[in-house]
């Protein structure tokens, strides 16, 4: 009786739980949030842990923490590594989405990658359960963000999507609501940031921090040689001596840095359209791929791909709510929720 009161009372959510960032979208209102995954968590005398800030407030953390305060991200790869300080920010995303009210029981749906195993999605819906949830269906996000980016996913005709994330690439070609072929790579934002890091140390003698590695990959990040070059003034620890340090960075070192990643991605793509009966890949010849997730606005990344594959690469309209906004229109009509589900 409980359960159906309180279930009277929630909205119905769609989340993608994505490594670098969550998106929250709520039946009938849309986007809510767009936070990143990290919690900030205290260690307490008794070995327990105390949830100190989610989001945005934790992310500001990360690198500039005392021993007794970690910032953790629980995502690594699209999946859940920490079960804990995962069920913590659902529940934080739940009662943000009900104007923290707890008595709540919604149905949610959460986007995952394809890669994930039987135990992984075990974990996610344990997880959303004992932070609220009534009922848990869970959705591929290639699936997703083909539905976010109106492709008819339903009828009988080959569409192709490539997710970059933050924690993996996910390649798909659907029909008729079904994956009929998939690759991913644990590679994605993470792993562009990490190149960017190590190409730092190993060229300039200089540690820098994630975050700064972010601002880099964004501000100046390219995959592709061009006429023009930025330029970009960084800080961080020198190496030698020990002592803060200010170099300047160029989006051909970045280019350079990001290389074995981004061939990475290419190659799954390649080896996803080598798998792809015939009938379908003549669908993707005259519909193009389209290219989402928040990876996919790395500049130039788009230009790469069509020049790899000879084919038309279509970047969604807005290619880092693309996840969401395709889980939020499952959400919205339950006959769509039942054929792209993934089965329990």
């Amino acid at each position: 009786m409980f359960k159906w009161f309180a279930g009277m009372l929630s909205s119905d959510l769609a989340i993608d739980l994505g490594t670098a960032n969550t998106l929250v979208y709520v039946k009938g209102r849309g986007i809510i949030c767009s936070e990143p995954s990290v919690v900030a968590v205290a260690d307490a005398p008794n070995g327990s842990r105390r949830v100190l800030a989610v989001g945005t407030e934790a992310k500001e953390m990360v690198g500039r923490t005392p021993g007794s305060i970690k910032a953790i991200r629980p995502i690594k790869d699209g999946v859940i590594a920490d079960f804990e300080v995962t069920e913590a920010m659902l529940r934080y995303f739940i009662r943000r989405a009900h104007n923290g009210s707890r008595l709540v029981r919604p149905r949610i749906v959460i986007c995952v990658p394809p890669c994930i195993t039987s135990v992984e999605k075990r974990a996610v819906r344990e997880s959303a359960l004992s932070a609220g949830a009534r009922e848990v269906h869970l959705i591929e996000e290639p699936m997703a963000a083909a539905i976010g980016a109106e492709l008819a996913v339903t009828e009988p005709t080959g569409n192709m999507v490539i997710d970059v994330g933050g924690g993996t690439t996910d390649v798909a070609v659907i029909s008729l609501a079904e994956i009929v072929t998939s690759n991913s790579v644990r590679v994605g934002g993470d792993k562009l940031d990490e190149a960017i890091i190590n190409y730092v140390k190993r060229k300039h003698n200089l540690l820098v921090g994630e975050r700064t590695a972010e601002i880099i990959k964004i501000t100046i990040g390219t995959v592709m040689s061009s006429g023009s070059h930025k330029t970009m003034e960084i800080k961080g620890r020198d190496l030698v001596g020990g002592v803060p340090k200010m170099i300047e960075l160029s989006s051909e070192e970045v280019r350079e840095a990001f290389t074995e990643p981004v061939h990475q991605i290419i190659d799954t793509v390649l080896q996803t359209l080598e798998r792809t009966p015939p009938e379908l890949a003549a669908d993707i010849v005259d519909r193009g791929i389209v290219l989402v997730g928040g990876g996919a606005m790395l500049r130039d990344f788009d230009r790469l791909l069509r020049a790899e594959t000879k084919l038309p690469i279509v970047r969604g309209e807005d290619p880092f709510t693309a996840v969401a906004m395709g889980a939020g229109k499952a959400l919205d009509s339950l006959e769509l929720l039942r054929d792209v589900s993934m089965r329990p």
